[in-house]
């Protein structure tokens, strides 16, 4: 049996410079915190187009709060619609609030620390976004 040989590779030519880094927000933190607070996501999405994390983390926020306006608005017609549920109607918004609220809380504290909180379905959409 024969040894796999290992091609070797030229060296880059000596006037080889890697590629700059991509660019770094000097006030990425801040960013990331405005990225989850509802419409103010649109801040870092409009701001920070050359930091790829806070774009990022903006797509990510705008459709966590389109996504929510949409909930909330879908129980705001049920709640209309079927008046006897209208009490019901009322502890489904403020659990709406508590989940959206406790899920904008991780984003923001794994985002501020370097990492990514991926909600299933939302983070795969603002992927495409």
């Amino acid at each position: 049996m024969s040894e796999p040989t290992n091609p070797s590779y030229p060296p880059p030519p000596p006037s080889y410079t890697p590629p700059p880094p991509a660019s770094v927000s000097p006030n990425r933190s801040l960013m990331i915190v405005l990225s989850y607070l509802w419409l103010l996501a649109l801040i870092p999405f409009i701001i920070e187009k050359e930091d790829r994390e806070v774009q990022w983390h903006a797509r990510n926020g705008l459709v966590l709060t389109a996504v929510e306006f949409g909930l909330w608005f879908v129980l705001w017609i049920m709640s209309i619609a079927v008046h006897f549920l209208a009490c019901l109607g009322c502890f489904a918004h403020l659990a709406v609030f508590a989940v959206f609220l406790v899920v904008r809380i991780l984003c923001i504290v794994k985002g501020v620390n370097g990492q990514r909180f991926l909600v299933p379905v939302l983070s795969d959409y603002a992927d495409k976004f």
